[in-house]
C-alpha cells in the first residue's frame, strides 16, 4: 500500500508514504543484477577461454565482437542495478504527511538523494489550505494523485510517485483528508 493512514488522535492525522522500497523495485534490481552478472561473466569467459558459467559454455564465443558486446551489456546492467539498489537503500520518495489540528500545522517530509538536501520538508498552516485536489488521468501513462492545494495557488503532492493508486483508495484518502482538514475535495 502506498499511503498508510494512522490517526493517533482525532486531532492528528499521520500518513506514511512508501518510497522506493517497493516489491517491484526489489524484483527488478534482483533480475537486472543476475542478468548483468551472467552477461559480464560470459564476456570474461570468452576472453579468458575459461568457463565461468555453470549452465552455458561462453568459451565458444569469439571475443571480438560477441564477447566484448556481452561484457558491455553486463557492465551496463550492473551499473543500472547498482543505481536501483542505491535508490532502494536511500528510500527515495519515502516519508510521511502529518496533519495536526491541535497546532494548526501541516508537515510533509520525503527522503531525497544523499547530500546537503537529503531531507525534503514542507511546512504550512492548516488555514492556508484551500482544498484537496484529486488528479486522475487514464490512458497510456495513467496518473492518480492527491494534491494539497494552497490559497496561494501552490499544489503540494501528497501521494507517492510511480505506480498509480487504485481509484477507490485515492478517493477514500482524499475524502478522509478533506473531511479531517474541513476543506472541499476537488477533481471528482
Amino acid at each position: 500500500m502506498s499511503t498508510q493512514t494512522k490517526t493517533t488522535t482525532n486531532q492528528i492525522l499521520d500518513q506514511k508514504v512508501t518510497g522506493s522500497r517497493r516489491f517491484s523495485n526489489y524484483w527488478w534490481a534482483s533480475v537486472i543484477t543476475i542478468g548483468g552478472t551472467g552477461f559480464l561473466l560470459s564476456g570474461i569467459s570468452s576472453y579468458l577461454k575459461i568457463n565461468l558459467l555453470p549452465f552455458a559454455d561462453p568459451t565458444q564465443l569469439i571475443f571480438i565482437p560477441q564477447g566484448i558486446v556481452m561484457g558491455l551489456y553486463g557492465t551496463a546492467a550492473l551499473l543500472l542495478a547498482l543505481y536501483l539498489w542505491l535508490v532502494i537503500l536511500w528510500d527515495l520518495g519515502g516519508g510521511y504527511n502529518e496533519f495536526n489540528r491541535e497546532t494548526g500545522k501541516i508537515h510533509i517530509f520525503r527522503w531525497g538523494f544523499p547530500g546537503k538536501n537529503r531531507k525534503v520538508e514542507f511546512n504550512c498552516n492548516v488555514n492556508e489550505v484551500q482544498s484537496i485536489r484529486v488528479d486522475i488521468k487514464d490512458g497510456l501513462n495513467p496518473r492518480r494523485a492527491l494534491y494539497l492545494k494552497l490559497k496561494d495557488r501552490r499544489e503540494i503532492p501528497l501521494t507517492r510517485v510511480g505506480q498509480p493508486l487504485p481509484l477507490s483508495d485515492l478517493e477514500n484518502q482524499g475524502a478522509e483528508l478533506a473531511k479531517f482538514l474541513q476543506v472541499p475535495l476537488e477533481g471528482l
